[in-house]
């Protein structure tokens, strides 16, 4: 019988030799044993571990088979922001690009081009060679935490190879299905009765938030790496990251080239543009960055993008098809959105059977009309749209389409605004999708998060009569043996929904005033609005003055929030919810300031920080009696300086003489 110690060192032995073979099938394509061999290593693995449970690592090759159940993804804040790629679709916008960048650094400049995957972008957190967290893009400021499920592909490594890379750095890439997966899964699908997916990049955002690891396991994802950060990386540009990173372990993408010229850029956009077909997964155009760290320093970011990368998209694929007949989806906020249903057409890698086709101009526009041949486009939106009509294949008796003046859901006259695009039904407290709708959004993660009641609960309760609007959510456990009768309940989901409804009287009141659904109000304007006047009954009662005073609120926003609060109904909801304890307070307003050590200083901020986020810094700011303000003047006493902050602030505080300082000599400030 083997010992312990035996165990330990033929543990070892096997995780090592079976990450190596990892490697060389799923990173490098060149297998050295046959899948066999692998196997019979794998078990002989798997049997010594189970024997033997204390010798389980976190990076064992027998965590990639799964088996982890995750109930809930939780939120994790990303130490660097998951910024944008601003998107150029045509030759001139590269023109402008490369001339911006050139005006912005001196030198030669040399560019990076690489293929843009279309799949699910995934930050890794390594932490001494050792895959330590995942985390999806998320809204960019914080995602979810995927890690079970991502340690089940193959293609990225648990522990690095080689020992040059920094203590702790995290990688980004793109997750993504191989075609060769998703026609298999398919297939297997169909076979046993269940719709076909969509495409592969839904299909692999679906994987990556299925709760059972085992079973994203199966669906054999893959991953390309191509950025990286760190607080201090030696590497002279990006170009050099990547090669270094293939030798750690990662897999990077093969089809990349360096070009110095805009002529040398179009060469690799047309080859891929043509050749993409091919590829044995999906590409939505190629990602140009300037390759130099210290020239990608200077030009810095703007509020949402780096101004050293822009994404090239490839032209939209186009179809034609008969446009069968024009039907209209009433939104949450009552607007009316006239849906396209087709003929199905094969489009972009999906069969495409509804189109949106906006509002009444844009029919009228394209004086689009039932069983019309049209032009069907499926670009950068998830939704495709209609472009245009073949006029010479119209039938002979075709009538211009009316478009509809009444609600198809509740029979109330639309209105419509001199501004809007849209028509609305404004009977927001009698039709069933917008009550639906409303609740659905106070229940969402982002809002309430009550992760029990989503969209079909919601629907069930408010078809039994239980729920009619969001406040009727915080009574029903006064029906708790009614809803156990239920099909479809039960005890323990019942027992579940209660308690989801009872933590969400935590959720903090930015939340809270962003799950209203205030028209125009959403995420940021809810933080900014609940920081600013601190509490619900100053919202309610104040002027359109002091609304529009607060940062981003213009007349209209303002008009929308006060049109919303006068509204009777609106504040008999808000009692309501107020007796049930929700929080109508910021928390800011029940802090007292921590010291005066600031007290008359104004700071600006600017870049991107490893020890605090922006948020935490103006808090730490004003808690010690100083002010935050958007731009370096005169009167800035300190600027606050990240990696890549803008050149343009930097410029004028040296001018100004305004002190600059990192986030380290800012903690010293208020210690």
């Amino acid at each position: 019988m083997i010992t312990k110690e035996e165990a330990k060192k033929r543990i070892e032995k096997l995780s090592k030799e079976l990450e190596e073979h990892n490697y060389k099938y799923y990173v490098q394509a060149r297998p050295s044993i046959s899948d066999y061999e692998f196997d019979m290593m794998m078990k002989e693995l798997v049997d010594l571990e189970k024997k033997y449970p204390e010798l389980v690592s976190a990076d064992s090759p027998t965590q990639r088979v799964g088996g982890a159940i995750t109930k809930e993804f939780k939120a994790v804040k990303h130490d660097y922001p998951f910024l944008s790629l601003d998107n150029s679709y045509s030759r001139e916008d590269l023109e402008d690009f490369d001339t911006r960048v050139r005006k912005g650094v001196a030198g030669e400049i040399e560019y990076v081009c690489e293929l843009k995957y279309d799949g699910v972008a995934i930050g890794l957190k390594y932490e001494h060679g050792k895959l330590k967290q995942a985390v999806t893009r998320g809204d960019g400021e914080q995602g979810d935490d995927v890690t079970a499920n991502v340690k089940t592909i193959r293609s990225i490594p648990l522990t690095l190879k080689e020992k040059n890379f920094p203590d702790k750095f995290e990688i980004r890439g793109e997750i993504f299905m191989p075609h060769k997966i998703f026609e298999q899964i398919n297939k297997e699908r169909e076979e046993s009765g269940d719709p076909p997916f969509a495409n592969p990049r839904n299909s692999s955002a679906g994987t990556l938030k299925m709760q059972d690891s085992a079973e994203v396991a199966k669906r054999k994802l893959d991953c390309i790496m191509y950025v990286m950060y760190a607080k201090e990386i030696h590497f002279k540009s990006h170009y050099e990251s990547l090669k270094e990173a293939k030798n750690w372990g990662f897999k990077v993408s093969e089809f990349v080239a360096k070009c110095r010229s805009l002529a040398e850029i179009f060469e690799f956009i047309d080859y891929w543009d043509v050749h993409r077909k091919k590829l044995p997964f999906d590409i939505d155009g190629v990602v140009i960055k300037v390759n130099s760290y210290d020239q990608q320093k200077v030009l810095g970011f703007t509020a949402k993008s780096p101004r050293w990368a822009m994404s090239y998209k490839f032209k939209a694929e186009t179809a034609a098809t008969i446009l069968e007949e024009i039907t209209y989806q009433v939104g949450r906020t009552g607007a009316i959105t006239p849906v396209a249903n087709l003929k199905p057409v094969h489009l972009g890698g999906t069969t495409v059977k509804r189109a949106s086709l906006h509002n009444a101009d844009i029919i009228e526009k394209l004086d689009v009309r039932v069983g019309d041949t049209v032009f069907v486009e499926k670009g950068g939106e998830i939704i495709p749209k209609i472009t245009g009509v073949d006029l010479k294949k119209r039938p002979a008796q075709s009538h211009k389409t009316k478009y509809i003046s009444k609600c198809p859901e509740c029979g109330t006259e639309l209105v419509r605004g001199e501004e809007e695009a849209k028509h609305y039904c404004p009977n927001e407290w009698g039709c069933p999708p917008q009550i639906k709708g409303n609740m659905s959004h106070f229940t969402s993660r982002k809002a309430m998060n009550i992760d029990s009641l989503g969209e079909e609960t919601i629907n069930l309760l408010y078809e039994k009569g239980f729920i009619k609007n969001i406040a009727d959510i915080y009574e029903l456990k006064k029906h708790k043996a009614e809803l156990m009768k239920i099909d479809r309940l039960g005890e323990k989901s019942v027992s579940n929904l209660l308690a989801g409804i009872e933590e969400s009287k935590n959720v903090p009141f930015e939340r809270v005033l962003y799950a209203l659904g205030i028209r125009h109000v959403g995420e940021t304007l809810a933080k900014k609005l609940a920081r600013g006047l601190q509490t619900i009954d100053a919202i309610i009662n104040a002027s359109e003055e002091q609304l529009t005073a607060t940062n981003d609120i213009g007349v209209e926003v303002a008009g929308s929030i006060k049109s919303f609060f006068h509204e009777k109904k609106n504040k008999e909801l808000i009692e309501r919810l107020k007796n049930h304890r929700l929080q109508f307070e910021s928390i800011h307003s029940t802090q007292s300031p921590q010291s005066t050590k600031l007290t008359g200083l104004t700071f600006v901020i600017s870049g991107v920080f490893t020890k605090f986020s922006r948020d935490d810094l103006k808090d730490m700011i004003e808690q010690n009696g100083g002010k935050v303000v958007g731009s370096v003047s005169g009167k800035t006493s300190y600027l606050i300086a990240g990696e890549n902050m803008g050149p343009e602030k930097l410029k004028k505080a040296e001018k100004l003489g305004v002190k600059i300082i990192d986030e380290n000599e800012f903690e010293k400030m208020i210690k």
